[in-house]
């Protein structure tokens, strides 16, 4: 594995020559925000916690064209959109990282491959920046499998060590950025111990843990506990907690037509809207919150565990901090725990 070390003050350079032939998102400031974005000239956001938005919109469009069709004498016409250039996905945290790897286990499985996903994948290039110091209160990623300084899903990994920043090229893909690091220099054995010193401080400094693999056996047990009464009754099913999900994957599909054109679209959805599993019939078999809520849970704790072994979570405290009714997912966990 190649690694380098290059000045923290020539990564705007760095970013400068990953840009030629490519597009180039990353985490861009908008007023008191953060957000991830194409960086379409801007200069990517440094000093930041984490961007309000998850990176998932890089390789999950919010809304996505499948295909168009025009309709003729001869018949129906399909064409797809021309394929995207490539993509370099900039200063992504460890844990929306990790968020892509728990997503192949759905979008790319060997029995159900979906190619939207997979090309998308294919075409980006993930470049992370480790939390040398937890953003927030709110992480959690210990707890559900990850690390602050983790390279799960990252083809590059970047570790600020002060004045210099650690590059390891974990990938192929990532090998292909070498020379976009210009002046980089060989990293020493320092520069390792360093990177385990500032992995070790940033995992103590993970204040908040829940029992997030342990309530799976509670779960499987407790469909129809008087639990599921209560806690869904402050939630205003704005689905802020899922579209800020690096991990939640709910879509519709939609066919739009003007005349004879017309267009397939995939969009983002929510688990917590009333609309989401209403039937052509008139009949929801989520009829209220309460059930809606225990399909969040349930599929983040229990049915991803059931079918890929992992948590659909990678705690980075999102939903905990702009929900507006100030439900927490760790107070949740942590009540379960206790049924």
């Amino acid at each position: 594995m190649e690694k380098r070390l290059i000045r923290k003050d020539a990564l705007a350079g760095v970013v400068k020559r990953m840009a030629e032939g490519r597009s180039v998102l990353g985490p861009v400031r908008d007023g008191d925000n953060v957000l991830f974005e194409p960086l379409e000239g801007r200069d990517p956001e440094l000093a930041f916690g984490n961007t309000r938005n998850a990176p998932k919109n890089a390789l999950f469009p919010h809304t996505e064209t499948l295909v168009r069709f025009l309709r003729t004498p001869r018949g129906m016409e399909f064409a797809a959109d021309a394929d995207e250039p490539e993509s370099a996905v900039l200063f992504v945290r460890p844990c929306d990282a990790r968020s892509f790897v728990l997503l192949d286990k759905l979008f790319d499985q060997e029995k159900y491959r979906d190619p939207y996903w997979v090309a998308h994948r294919e075409r980006s290039t993930v470049v992370s920046l480790a939390c040398a110091k937890p953003p927030y209160a709110a992480c959690f990623c210990t707890s559900v499998g990850g690390e602050p300084v983790g390279a799960e899903g990252a083809d590059v990994l970047l570790t600020d060590l002060g004045a210099e920043v650690l590059a390891e090229f974990l990938t192929p893909k990532g090998e292909a950025l070498l020379p976009a690091f210009e002046g980089a220099r060989p990293a020493d054995e320092a520069a390792d111990t360093r990177r385990e010193e500032v992995r070790q401080a940033a995992r103590g400094a993970i204040r908040s843990t829940i029992p997030a693999r342990e309530v799976k056996p509670i779960l499987d047990a407790n469909f129809e506990h008087p639990f599921w009464n209560t806690l869904h009754q402050s939630c205003l099913a704005c689905g802020t907690c899922t579209y800020l999900c690096p991990t939640c994957h709910c879509f519709d599909i939609s066919d739009e037509q003007k005349g004879d054109d017309g267009v397939r679209l995939r969009s983002w959805d929510s688990c917590m809207f009333p609309l989401f599993t209403k039937e052509t019939s008139g009949h929801n078999p989520r009829s209220s919150q309460k059930e809606r809520w225990r399909q969040r849970v349930m599929h983040k704790f229990r049915y991803y565990v059931d079918n890929f072994d992992a948590i659909a979570c990678v705690g980075c405290g999102r939903c905990v901090l702009n929900c507006p009714v100030n439900l927490d997912i760790r107070k949740v966990v942590s009540d379960i725990a206790k049924l």
